[in-house]
């Protein structure tokens, strides 16, 4: 058994709803018009399109408009008058296609095919100027201003709706960075541990190492001190592991650690007190460093004498820090490890904690705009970074290498956050709110300007109208004074100044005697009913005839196809 999709309650509700109020206007009308409305015509055959056309306005509402308006169509063919209350539901269905149809080219389409079946039927019927003014003044209105008053309430919808999208979008966004605090944390404390506490612990297992050489021991001391060195090195392997689980994953960024308080030299003093062999020389006048810089030379330093003590612990240690006009060179070397050591693995999975050290070493320095060697060297290893004194708010090699640019950014966050922005990045989320927001400003720009244009288009006409009937009006007191055989010139007075332009059918074909002229005039002002017309009739320039001609012609009880013959 096939699925038969059924619309939501609400829905259906709110159909019903707007068909209830269409439907009583149109028993309204149906009302109104009296004996001569015809219930097949005037009542059911408009509630059974409402029927079809306001539900169907959901999916097409095109469809809907175009439905309705042949109804306000088929109001032309009625002789008393073209009006009628399809009109409220011609304006209803316009007001949601605008607010249902995004687009404006198709419902423009749309509703300028609807006006041109109206004037077509105006043509086809040959109404008089009263239907032509309904058709170029009422409907157009009732066509035009309500779907702009849709599209009106969409754009708000839509900004209101894309507001709170974006608080959504904000408030993920809010944890996330939250996240990445935690992360970033996460990292700070793994770098720390690698570069402080991973150097101190090998200082300490050296020291160890050597207090069990000293010949004044005990076997039972030399025990306690291996026995120490083994459990520093337990230590070791377990704060490699930890930092390896709290460093970021690949591609995030890694932590820079904790702020360093104290200098190189003061690094060095504490090594040589350990009973590292470590000779250091400092060349050229102490510059004014950036503390980023100073921060960078200190891990250079303390990453290249860790490394050293953990792959060759007997071998001679050199520290060379070059002052040059702009950059400071630092230099570490270390001697060849002994023989029964194996030898020093640069780049390797050993180097350093976890095989971050001398990786995390090389982005350190890289953002700061210097550059890192690491390598073999006369059967050693040797260090070598040389780092700006200053350092710029985006180094131009920050971008060139993989994961510095993240690395910059959080070591830059304090400075960003003081500088002024001189090259914004504008969120996407920002830009839609914008785009949402000139829509609908447009949209309600729209809605209030086109009364005035088409007040300004339709004002003209209709004041041009009422001037042609006012001017054409023959009161019935001057009616009677005209006297047939008089010659115009003594009756010209009496005679309006224009004669009425759009007489109907029936007093246009109204029989005539032979050869004469006939005009055509108002008997009174009334501007929205139709009134009696005055023939007069000239041969030449002498009044030959008058009569009056009513405003409706006797016609046979009214039928569909009575009221299609009249054109």
């Amino acid at each position: 058994m096939p699925y038969i999709h059924m619309p939501p309650v609400r829905l259906v509700c709110g159909d019903v709803a707007l068909w209830a109020v269409l439907a009583a206007a149109t028993g309204y009308g149906f009302r109104d018009a009296g004996a001569a409305a015809s219930p097949v015509e005037d009542l059911c055959l408009p509630l059974a399109v409402l029927a079809v056309a306001v539900p169907l306005s959901r999916r097409r509402p095109g469809t809907a408009v175009v439905l309705v308006n042949g109804l306000c169509a088929l109001g032309m063919a009625d002789p008393a008058t073209p009006a009628n209350a399809h009109v409220l539901s011609l304006a209803a269905l316009s007001c949601l296609l605008g607010a249902r149809v995004a687009a404006a080219r198709r419902p423009l389409l749309v509703l300028a095919g609807c006006l041109a079946v109206d004037l077509a039927t105006c043509a086809i019927l040959r109404t008089e100027a009263v239907w032509w003014f309904y058709a170029l003044g009422v409907l157009p209105a009732a066509l035009l201003l309500p779907w702009l008053a849709g599209r009106h309430w969409r754009g708000r919808r839509e900004l209101v709706r894309e507001g709170w999208r974006l608080a959504r979008s904000l408030e993920e966004r809010q944890h996330l960075v939250a996240e990445r605090a935690r992360l970033t944390e996460r990292a700070d404390i793994a770098a720390d541990m690698h570069d402080s506490l991973g150097h101190a612990l090998s200082l300490v297992a050296l020291r160890a190492g050597a207090l069990e050489l000293s010949p004044d021991l005990t076997e039972r001391d030399r025990a306690d001190l291996a026995e120490l060195r083994g459990t520093i090195a337990d230590a070791v392997e377990q704060l490699r592991e930890t930092v390896a689980v709290l460093h970021d994953p690949a591609g995030t960024e890694p932590g820079a650690g904790l702020p360093v308080t104290d200098t190189v030299e003061d690094l060095l003093g504490r090594a040589v007190a350990s009973g590292v062999p470590v000779r250091w020389e400092q060349h050229g006048a102490m510059p004014v460093l950036s503390p980023l810089v100073q921060r960078g030379m200190y891990r250079a330093v303390q990453e290249s004498l860790t490394n050293a003590v953990k792959h060759a612990p007997d071998g001679e240690i050199r520290v060379r820090i070059s002052h040059e006009a702009d950059r400071t060179r630092v230099s570490v070397v270390n001697a060849a490890a002994p023989a029964d050591r194996p030898a020093f693995a640069a780049e390797g999975p050993t180097a350093g904690a976890g095989g971050r050290g001398l990786t995390g070493l090389r982005e350190r320095v890289t953002v700061l705009g210097g550059s890192l060697w690491a390598g073999p060297y006369q059967g050693g290893f040797r260090v070598t970074a040389v780092l700006p004194h200053q350092v710029a708010s985006c180094p131009g090699t920050s971008t060139s290498r993989p994961g510095a640019a993240p690395v910059l950014r959080r070591l830059h966050a304090g400075a960003a956050r003081r500088a002024p922005a001189t090259d914004t990045v504008v969120p996407e989320s920002v830009k839609r709110l914008a785009s949402v927001r000139n829509a609908a400003h447009r949209r309600s720009v729209a809605a209030f300007a086109a009364p005035v244009v088409a007040a300004a288009f339709f004002v003209p006409s209709a004041v041009y109208l009422a001037w042609q009937l006012t001017t054409s009006v023959l009161p019935p007191s001057r009616f009677d004074e005209l006297t047939v055989g008089r010659p115009r010139t003594e009756i010209a007075a009496l005679l309006p100044a224009h004669a009425y332009p759009y007489p109907p059918d029936h007093a246009r074909f109204v029989p005539r005697p032979p050869g004469v002229r006939c005009e055509f005039y108002r008997s009174g002002r009334d501007l929205l009913t139709e009134v009696d017309l005055y023939r007069l009739c000239w041969s030449g320039t002498t009044l030959a005839t008058k009569d009056t001609v009513p405003a409706r012609p006797p016609t046979a009880p009214r039928s569909p196809s009575t009221s299609l013959r009249r054109g």
